[in-house]
């Protein structure tokens, strides 16, 4: 039995730690729990401060630009001042297009309570005209914004007004409005002018083509708006003005317009044919006059007409000229001292180059005849024969003369123009002598034309005359050909009206006193000519100092013959016409000139 040294009902002491032989006191494992917790508690400190701070830091600052905005957005307004476009005045400042105010008719469905829909829906359908059961899908829909009826007129709008529909909203807009044409369902120079679409761009002709100036420059002004959404007025330096478009004076004359829309409508309608086209040009200057084509269309209801008549036939499309063509070739040869107007050949009625035989166009033999009368009856042969006594270079180079190869650079939008090829064969050049072979467009072949009618001085055609007050700048005049050469060709065509095809465009008082050219030419086809012709006839007046220069060309008339198909027979008297109201219009007076 153990006995103890302490007295009984006494505890022992415990004895003293035991020291290590450095000294340090041994610390137990529980005693780390308390520093973990606060190491953590710290980590985890810090990572909600970076997260806050860095989030707090994103939005202060790389926020920043975004955040101003959408706030200023919700109290800052930007509204835009339109900029109103130029007007379009002809050269004695009659208007051509003007602006005038309509309105877009909108509707928000989800706005509109459904006991609101049918008084709604009726209401636009009976002033607008729209389908009912349209509107009311589109009543249905809860949409929140949808158009339902663009460009309507102020009397409409005054009785969608007075109904106070609720959830429609009429907002005012400008819209171009272009003066009635010489025919119905037309506006006048609608092929010329183009037309303004809805977005309030130009679209074609002189519209697209001065786009930039005509358009001007919007503006916007600003404003703050309180919380209760009253307008707080900025300082002057809030606001923007709009810079209108520049008005453009035109070189066309409103009423000889309007005199060649009826009469190429008319000559149309009796060839029965496909479309035609007529442009005129001012000798001296290059100003287009008039630029006409049927069948027309309605600028003032672009959106509904057929698209194939928006394209302009005049520069947007290229033909083959025909016989008008023998004027440039014989005008070349004659300035290069290859022919005179007396200079004979004999004429079988073909002639054989490079393999290929090519024939008058009435097969005949035709015997000796001189120069002046192959422009007279239209030879083909002779035409050739002229071609060969230049020579291919002098050819070339004669035809780039007269603006052939490349576009005129008339000042309408969408021209088109067929370079010159690089290789000729001899037959190619041949055919092209009298226009066939090679496609040109009108302003192109009328430029050409009133370089000889012009004193042998090409000017450069043109149809805006000044911007905003200020001439616009046109290309220098050139020479083509002297002016002794053109003085000669323009006695040849004045034979061609005197005694030859011409016979159909002369004008009592100035039988004696204009100059002409007839041209048919045969329309190629998958690969091929066929029997459908381009009729064509150009000409001046008076013959010694030419006041303009005109072309019409009818495409595909059916008259019921070849020979009533004819240049001379369909496009001659569409010419005489409009020339009669120029005529009479510019009061031209005759030169009292002895016949050739």
């Amino acid at each position: 039995m153990a006995v103890s040294d302490f007295p009984a009902g006494q505890r022992r002491l415990s004895s003293p730690p035991r020291q290590g032989l450095s000294g340090s006191r041994r610390q137990e494992p529980g005693g780390q729990l308390p520093r973990l917790r606060v190491l953590w508690l710290l980590v985890v400190a810090i990572l909600l401060a970076v997260t806050i701070w860095g989030r707090l830091a994103y939005w202060q600052v790389v926020q920043h630009n975004g955040l101003g905005q959408l706030a200023g957005d919700q109290y800052l307004h930007s509204i835009p001042l339109p900029a109103s476009r130029g007007l379009l005045l002809d050269r004695e400042m009659r208007p051509l297009a003007v602006n005038s105010t309509v309105y877009d008719v909108t509707i928000a469905p989800s706005q509109i309570d459904v006991a609101d829909r049918d008084r709604v829906g009726g209401v636009l359908s009976l002033v607008l005209g729209v389908d009912p059961q349209a509107m009311t899908t589109l009543l249905a829909s809860g949409k929140q914004f949808a158009y339902v009826a663009r460009r309507q007129p102020k009397e409409k709008v005054d009785q969608l007004r007075a109904a106070r529909l609720p959830g429609v909203d009429l907002q005012a807009v400008e819209q171009r409005q272009y003066l009635p044409g010489g025919v119905p369902n037309s506006t006048l120079a609608s092929q010329l002018l183009g037309f303004v679409d809805w977005n309030g761009r130009g679209q074609r002709g002189v519209e697209q083509g001065y786009q930039k100036q005509l358009a001007g420059r919007p503006g916007h002004e600003s404003s703050y708006t309180d919380l209760y959404g009253r307008q707080i007025v900025l300082g002057p330096d809030s606001r923007v003005p709009a810079q209108n478009g520049a008005p453009l004076v035109l070189t066309v004359d409103a009423n000889i317009q309007y005199a060649a829309e009826q009469a190429i409508a008319q000559g149309v309608q009796d060839a029965k044919a496909e479309a035609g086209s007529v442009i005129v040009m001012d000798t001296q200057t290059g100003g287009i006059v008039a630029w006409a084509s049927a069948p027309g269309y309605d600028a003032n209801q672009f959106a509904s007409q057929d698209p194939n008549r928006l394209r302009d036939p005049i520069a947007a499309q290229v033909y083959e000229p025909g016989s008008i063509m023998k004027v440039v070739t014989l005008a070349g040869a004659i300035d290069n001292g290859s022919i005179t107007p007396e200079t004979t050949i004999n004429d079988p009625g073909y002639i054989n180059v490079g393999g290929v035989t090519l024939h008058d166009y009435d097969l005949a033999n035709h015997g000796t005849i001189t120069m002046t009368n192959v422009l007279e009856r239209s030879l083909n042969v002779g035409a050739v024969r002229a071609e060969e006594a230049m020579g291919k270079d002098a050819y070339l180079r004669n035809l780039k003369a007269f603006g052939f190869g490349q576009p005129s650079g008339i000042d309408v939008a969408g021209e088109s123009a067929s370079p010159l090829r690089q290789q000729w064969r001899d037959a190619e050049l041949a055919t092209a002598s009298y226009g066939q072979g090679v496609a040109v467009n009108m302003v192109q072949m009328c430029a050409a034309l009133n370089a000889v009618s012009n004193g042998g001085v090409y000017v450069q055609p043109h149809v805006v005359q000044s911007e905003a007050g200020r001439p616009v700048p046109i290309a220098a005049p050139r020479q083509v050909i002297s002016a002794q050469s053109a003085a000669t060709m323009r006695m040849m065509m004045r034979s061609v009206v005197q005694h030859g095809a011409g016979h159909l465009a002369r004008i009592p008082g100035f039988e004696l006193d204009e100059g002409g050219k007839t041209g048919t030419s045969n329309i190629p086809e998958n690969g091929k000519y066929s029997k459908d012709v381009w009729a064509s006839y150009a000409g001046f007046l008076p013959a010694d100092n030419p006041r303009f220069t005109m072309l019409v060309v009818v495409k595909h008339p059916n008259n019921g013959s070849d020979d009533h198909n004819e240049g001379y027979y369909v496009s001659a008297p569409i010419w005489k016409t409009i020339a009669q109201q120029m005529i009479l219009q510019w009061r031209i007076a005759p030169e009292n000139l002895q016949p050739v």
